[in-house]
């Protein structure tokens, strides 16, 4: 991978990463947090978690709810610890959604949030959210959609500059990654975030 990549290259974001991306992780961020309708009870893990964004949208509503965050960059985790540190009932680990440190059926509830587009084998992610989420758990994710003009654009310049980013995905190739590694599609929708961000959302099944 670039896994080390992407773990050098977010380390180094870190410190300015809530700041610079303000205005897009709090738009798509919220309408992640309506769309999943995450009952209070429910014990959700969260891929690529961050500076804690997701964490702290759930808390405001639900302070008791128990969530894992997960993430390969250590400055990134250590903001979330920050602003998360007053949550007993949050959990924040060091690891790659590639190999998940949970026992199998941990999890009622899995979200991912614009991280999908840099996994270089979304198979096997799918395939260990698929072994920790729970029977009748679900798996909501939210990441770019190639379905729109200007993230085919973004997607290969990308592919030629930015050595952590690996591919964006179509709706239609998404759902064939869901489907072929196990997965039954609940609901799915296309949505733009002003004039640049075509994202694409996903509820779906083991």
């Amino acid at each position: 991978m670039s896994e080390s990549t992407v773990r050098q290259q977010y380390n180094q974001l870190a410190s300015v990463y809530d700041r610079r991306w303000q205005h897009y992780i709090t738009k798509t961020l919220r309408f992640l947090k309506q769309w999943a309708m995450i009952p209070a009870e429910a014990r959700v893990l969260d891929l690529a978690c961050g500076t804690g964004e997701f964490e702290r949208l759930l808390l405001q509503d639900s302070p008791n709810q128990f969530i894992t965050g997960i993430d390969i960059s250590e400055q990134m985790l250590a903001i979330a610890h920050q602003k998360l540190k007053s949550y007993p009932n949050v959990s924040l680990q060091l690891a790659t959604a590639s190999d998940l440190p949970f026992a199998g059926h941990s999890f009622d509830i899995v979200v991912s949030a614009n991280s999908f587009h840099y996994f270089d084998d979304p198979e096997l992610v799918l395939k260990e959210i698929k072994r920790v989420v729970r029977p009748g758990g679900k798996v909501v994710i939210l990441d770019w959609c190639k379905d729109y003009l200007i993230c085919r654009i973004c997607d290969a310049f990308l592919q030629l500059f930015d050595p952590a980013h690996q591919q964006c995905y179509t709706q239609a190739e998404f759902h064939h990654l869901l489907n072929a590694t196990g997965f039954r599609i609940q609901q799915a929708k296309k949505v733009r975030f002003g004039l640049v961000w075509g994202l694409m959302v996903v509820t779906a099944m083991p």
